[in-house]
């Protein structure tokens, strides 16, 4: 498997010592936690709906962030890619390439501002009751 992007979640003073790896390809993102017992969890891309950047001071004097995932994966639900090198980066290359396969899986996200009564009154406002 060709992966486009793998790292691991940094600790303190941005160093990998701990046991969750990251891992990209163009249509799933992997999270393997575990040192004895092993648990991975994999997300399609066109799943996620949304990915922000976040970064604390401390992350920020040693070059990490966390980028947060809504998701809208049954399994994963909204998830954290936590304290990983060159954040904005692999935002950026997230962010594409979920786009990508939104539109080659013809995938759209409706997102609604009003409620369904709104939407009512807004209709029965434009219908000519002659």
């Amino acid at each position: 498997m060709d992966y486009l992007w793998s790292d691991k979640k940094r600790t303190f003073l941005g160093l990998p010592l701990s046991f969750t790896r990251y891992s990209l390809t163009d249509e799933r993102l992997f999270i393997e936690q575990g040192f004895l017992n092993k648990k991975e969890d994999e997300v399609r891309l066109y799943r996620i709906m949304d990915v922000s950047l976040s970064r604390s001071f401390g992350q920020r004097l040693f070059g990490l962030g966390t980028i947060h995932c809504c998701s809208a994966d049954k399994s994963m639900k909204d998830f954290d890619i936590l304290s990983i090198k060159h954040p904005k980066e692999v935002k950026e290359q997230l962010s594409e390439l979920v786009e990508k396969q939104r539109d080659s899986k013809r995938v759209t996200n409706r997102e609604f501002m009003t409620d369904h009564h709104d939407m009512d009154d807004d209709y029965d406002d434009d219908y000519d009751h002659n």
